[in-house]
């Protein structure tokens, strides 16, 4: 490929960048006229139908490692790369079949609703809170390098300096449209993500008869036959199993995409947008395949890794040579309103958790008031934005995609274990759920930190103390057995007592 306009300022890109902020500030402004309560800021008041949370629900999920990060490894990597796609898609039908109804049944706001809804409220809420942070923090990363890889590629702008715009530009509409503004955003940005995306992708078809099978063909000739095999990417088949459970059931433990299943009016419709939402993003990830492959043989690994060493500006670079700087400017703002997007979930998800879960329940004892809710959680918008600017300038450099799937193994193990336990499990107990969480929580982060891809690939050393490089598979499980164990040994006769009302509540609804 000759020399690209990334890196230099594009003026087609920031016109279609202010277009894409006008238009969120603009819904901001509106969803600010409807958001007055801790209902409207934290689930748009339930208003929201089946269809319009199935696209959201996608454009939460199709984040920068899904644009990004997955077509960026699948072009640096070759097949290997569609293990994202397969295990976050293939999570959709456990959310469908385990979570979705009950969730939307038994809580209000948060996830940890559920968990403490037959159990001692202090400890399951810090617990939660602190897990569902940890998530937050991490998924955080992912959004915040990619919105910084981008912008700084397309204005200009130094690294840092584009960070803080972003996260800014991301705290004006939480702050101000809660939910409302964050749905409506999502729900744009998926259209024309989806759009976008399925643009790019026939015009790189296109160049191939429009055979995804001549494309792959190509990617072969150049690069040999093992760009079409796995165990490039993931070559241990402990590892390969460690990351498919952590983004399978990852999901499950999202915050954010918890947190969206109470902003409809009811179960039905809770179960309806995770169908809706699955056949959105799983056509998507079929569209990222094509990009990946495409970047590698239309624009070529090398040039992809001098623009950016994570692999994350393929798809921006693969627009260019197809469809020229005009291109390159829509694609790359679409990506950013990808991340402002789940950003704004992400920050909202966080916010729930430090008012409504800490500060409501645990320091207000449950009489905290809306308005002080709703003054706690604008607080909370602001740190968090704080923090996902600091996170986002420490980790520079990282691929998206990578660094998303041990946001999801946090998620799968602080998360999951108890959450589908205090649903199905009559003998599940707090102090079950608290050391269920925990386990979960502490264990992922010390193995994440001793794991390859801190101790080889950030720090340098020759080798890790933890072999794996996604620690799911003995995370996750550790959870499950610790919260079983400790439920045995220190029985709840209360909470067991109450299970019958949660089974209730769970299939038939709020009495």
């Amino acid at each position: 490929m000759t020399d690209s306009a990334l890196g230099k300022p594009n003026g087609t890109a920031i016109a279609f960048f202010f277009v894409f902020i006008v238009a969120t500030l603009a819904i901001t402004g509106w969803a600010a006229r409807r958001t007055k309560t801790t209902s409207e800021f934290f689930t748009a008041g339930s208003k929201v139908t089946g269809f319009q949370n199935g696209l959201a629900l996608a454009g939460d999920f199709m984040s920068a490692a899904s644009f990004l990060g997955i077509a960026g490894l699948v072009a640096s990597s070759g097949f290997d790369g569609l293990i994202y796609s397969v295990g976050w898609l293939v999570g959709w039908p456990v959310v469908t079949f385990l979570v979705a109804e009950p969730l939307r049944n038994l809580g209000k706001y948060t996830f940890a609703d559920v968990v403490a809804y037959r159990m001692r409220q202090t400890p399951v809420r810090i617990a939660s809170a602190v897990g569902g942070l940890t998530v937050v923090s991490f998924y955080l990363i992912a959004q915040m390098v990619g919105a910084g890889s981008l912008v700084t590629l397309l204005f200009g702008l130094p690294y840092e300096v584009a960070v803080v715009v972003v996260g800014i530009v991301m705290l004006v509409y939480v702050l101000f449209g809660g939910m409302i503004a964050t749905t409506w955003v999502q729900i744009v940005k998926a259209i024309l993500l989806l759009g976008g995306a399925s643009a790019l992708a026939v015009i790189v078809l296109a160049k191939f008869e429009m055979s995804p099978l001549r494309l792959f063909a190509a990617a072969a000739e150049k690069y040999g036959p093992e760009v079409l095999a796995p165990g490039k990417l993931v070559s241990k088949p402990l590892d390969t199993v460690s990351l498919g459970l952590a983004l399978m059931f990852g999901t499950s433990g999202l915050p954010h995409i918890l947190m969206r299943f109470y902003t409809v009016p009811n179960a039905r419709a809770a179960r309806s947008s995770v169908l809706y939402a699955t056949g959105f993003i799983g056509l998507f990830y079929l569209i990222t395949f094509i990009l990946g492959f495409g970047a590698a043989v239309l624009v070529g690994r090398d040039p992809i890794k001098a623009i950016d060493k994570g692999g994350n500006m393929a798809a921006p670079l693969l627009a260019e040579v197809v469809g020229g700087t005009a291109f390159l400017g829509f694609i790359s703002a679409v990506a950013f309103a990808t991340i402002l997007a789940v950003v704004a979930g992400l920050t909202l998800s966080g916010a729930a958790a430090l008012s409504h879960d800490l500060w409501g329940h645990v320091v207000k004892r449950g009489k905290a008031d809306e308005r002080e809710q709703l003054a706690v959680a604008r607080v909370a918008t602001v740190l968090l934005a704080v923090l996902a600017i600091g996170l986002g300038i420490v980790f520079k450099g990282q691929n998206v995609a990578f660094m998303v799937g041990l946001a999801f193994a946090i998620a799968a193990s602080a998360n999951f274990p108890a959450l589908l336990l205090s649903m199905i499990w009559r003998r599940f107990t707090t102090m079950g759920a608290v050391a269920s969480m925990a386990t979960g929580t502490l264990s992922a982060i010390a193995l994440i930190a001793l794991s390859p891809t801190i101790q080889v690939d950030i720090l340098g050393h020759a080798s890790a103390p933890f072999p794996l490089k996604n620690p799911a598979i003995v995370t996750m499980t550790l959870a499950f057995v610790v919260g079983i164990v400790v439920s045995l040994v220190r029985p709840e006769p209360d909470a067991e007592k109450k299970f019958a009302s949660v089974a209730r509540r769970m299939h038939l609804g709020p009495e």
